[in-house]
């Protein structure tokens, strides 16, 4: 995995830490409740959004925020771990921000969900640099839900939940267009995880999906 303070050439004039909710794999993804393995299907796919978001270029920071049944995962990663306050999915984000500004103050907030599991370093690339200075969201295929949205500290407010498309245009956040099918891409339910598989998923997800005989 690329080191998390990499100093190429590729440059940008914003740089962003990604902040990644991430709940403990024994609780999550309740709706996958048919896979054979659903507590390792979703580690894994949890995994390889946190490979992807390190990989982009434009993501100088990784902070993963998360309760003890995953910070190990996300530690073997050489990524950064904060704690969920347990309140929440935007509450575990602003907390996330607030850790990101007291460590890095330079950098710029972007949350982004863990369940992206054919998420590659070049997409979310391609997404950051779509941003501007004000606050802005990536729907998902649905164009319902959102998959990504960064602001800076300050104006930091995430709307995830449902509807959140709406609801982040309505906080001031413009979407970002493009062709990002696999940050759209999200896995709530078999549907969306056959859909992910057919982009192609990670390392990971694949494993954990031939494992369980998926």
């Amino acid at each position: 995995m690329p080191s998390q303070d990499r100093s190429d050439d590729r440059r940008h004039d914003q740089e962003f830490v990604a902040l990644i909710p991430v709940k403990s794999p024994a609780i999550g993804k309740t709706r996958l409740a048919g896979v054979a393995d659903r507590p390792g299907l979703a580690r894994a796919v949890a995994t390889d959004t946190i490979t992807a978001a390190a990989a982009a270029a434009l993501v100088r920071r990784v902070l993963v925020i998360t309760d003890e049944g995953f910070a190990p995962v996300a530690r073997s990663l050489g990524v950064e771990v904060a704690d969920d306050p347990g309140t929440g999915l935007n509450a575990a984000l602003r907390a996330g921000a607030a850790a990101a500004a007291a460590r890095w103050p330079e950098l710029r907030p972007a949350a982004l969900l863990a369940d992206l599991p054919a998420l590659s370093g070049p997409v979310l690339d391609r997404a950051l640099a779509a941003v501007g200075r004000g606050a802005a969201y990536c729907s998902d295929a649905e164009g319902t839900g959102t998959t990504l949205y960064t602001a800076s500290y300050d104006a930091f407010d995430p709307r995830f939940g449902a509807d959140s498309a709406r609801a982040h245009e309505a906080g001031g956040a413009v979407p970002i267009e493009g062709d990002l099918v696999a940050l759209r891409r999200d896995v709530d339910d078999p549907d969306g995880l056959a859909q992910a598989i057919t982009l192609g998923v990670g390392r990971a997800t694949a494993a954990a999906l031939e494992r369980s005989g998926e």
